[in-house]
C-alpha cells in the first residue's frame, strides 16, 4: 500500500488579488521546475492544511494549492459576496497565469471534484490530467440525502445533534434553516449552527468515526466558513444552470486522462454519482474502494489516489 510522502513546507507563498473585494492564498510545494499540479480543497470552505501536499511525489511535481474564497488564508474570512462557483473556476484560471503555466493537472476531492469537473468543462485545454476522489456533482438528491433525509437513517446518533438548533416546524428544509441561522447578525446563533453543521460532516467522513476530524470540524473558526460557505453554495445550486449540469457537459473533457477514486461506503458523497460519471466518461480509469468512506486520508483512497500520481 502507498502512504502519503513525507512532511514537506511550501518553497513559495503568496496572496492573489482576484477582484475588489477578494484575496487568495496560496503556495507552491516539491519541485518548481516539475510537472505542475493544482490541489483543489473540499467544502466549498474547507480550506488547506498540511497533509494535502503529501499526495504526490515531491520530486516530480510542481504542487499548488490554494485556499478558495473566503476560507483558510484568503481573505476576507467566510465572504459570501462574490462567491459562486463561476468566482472560484476563474480564480483558478487567474492563478494558473499568474504563476506562468501553460499547463497542469487538477486533482479535488468531494467539493474539490465538483470545482475540478467545473474548471475542465470551463478550460478544457489546459488541463494535462483530472485526479477526482470522493465525486460530488452537487444535484438536488445528493443535497437531500445528507441534508434532509438519507445519511440520517445511518447515522441517527450524529443526526440529533445536527437538528438539534433547528425548530420542528423548519425541519422540512434543513438547508434554508440552517441558512437563515449561519448568515444571522447575531453571533450566538450563527456559532451554534456553523458547529452542528459541520460536526455532521466530520462525523460521517470516514468508514470508521474519527475523533480528531470531529473534533477539527467543530473548531469555531474552521466552522463558520465551511458551514456559511457551503450551505451559501446548496442554497443556490452550486450556481449551476441545471441540476445534471456536470454530466451534461462531461462530453467536453472525455479526451482528457482521467482517475476517478470513490470509496464505496462513502455516506457523504455516495457512490451513485461516481458511477453516474464513470458510465458518462468511460475512458476515465476508475476505482471503487471496498473498505473505504469518504475521507481522502482512508488507506485504500490514499494508496489509489497516490498510485494514479505516480503513474503519470
Amino acid at each position: 500500500m502507498k502512504e502519503m510522502y513525507p512532511e514537506i513546507e511550501p518553497y513559495s507563498t503568496g496572496f492573489l488579488k482576484v477582484s475588489e473585494l477578494h484575496t487568495i492564498y496560496f503556495e507552491e510545494v516539491g519541485n518548481s521546475k516539475g510537472k505542475p499540479v493544482v490541489f483543489l480543497h473540499g467544502g466549498p470552505g474547507g480550506g488547506i492544511i498540511p497533509n494535502y501536499r503529501r499526495y504526490f511525489n515531491p520530486e516530480k511535481w510542481r504542487i499548488i494549492l490554494m485556499d478558495q474564497r473566503g476560507c483558510g488564508q484568503s481573505t476576507p474570512f467566510a465572504e459570501l459576496k462574490e462567491n459562486t462557483t463561476w468566482d472560484l473556476v476563474a480564480d483558478i484560471e487567474t492563478l494558473r497565469t499568474h504563476l506562468s503555466i501553460n499547463r497542469w493537472a487538477v486533482f479535488g476531492g468531494s467539493w474539490g471534484s465538483t470545482l475540478a469537473l467545473a474548471y475542465a468543462i470551463k478550460h478544457p485545454l489546459p488541463c494535462t490530467e483530472l485526479f477526482l476522489r470522493g465525486i460530488f456533482l452537487l444535484r438536488k438528491k445528493e443535497i437531500d440525502w445528507f441534508y434532509q433525509e438519507g445519511c440520517s437513517k445511518i447515522y441517527p446518533d450524529a443526526w440529533e445533534g445536527y437538528v438539534k438548533p433547528i425548530p420542528k416546524e423548519e425541519r422540512h428544509n434543513f438547508v434554508e434553516a440552517y441558512y437563515k441561522r449561519l448568515t444571522s447578525d447575531d453571533n450566538k446563533t450563527r456559532k451554534e449552527a456553523a458547529k452542528a453543521w459541520s460536526i455532521w460532516e466530520g462525523s460521517t467522513s470516514k468508514l470508521i468515526p474519527d475523533t480528531d476530524i470531529v473534533a477539527r470540524f467543530g473548531e469555531d473558526e474552521f466552522a463558520d466558513a465551511f458551514a456559511r460557505i457551503e450551505c451559501h453554495y446548496f442554497m443556490n445550486n452550486g450556481f449551476f444552470t441545471e441540476d445534471n449540469f456536470l454530466l451534461n457537459n462531461v462530453g467536453k473533457i472525455r479526451h482528457i486522462p482521467t482517475v476517478i477514486v470513490q470509496g464505496r461506503y462513502d455516506v457523504v458523497c455516495p457512490a451513485e454519482s461516481a458511477w453516474d460519471l464513470h458510465r458518462a466518461f468511460p475512458e476515465a480509469e476508475f476505482h471503487l474502494i471496498a473498505d473505504a468512506g469518504h475521507s481522502l486520508s482512508e488507506k485504500g483512497i490514499t494508496d489509489a489516489l497516490i498510485k494514479a500520481t505516480d503513474s503519470y
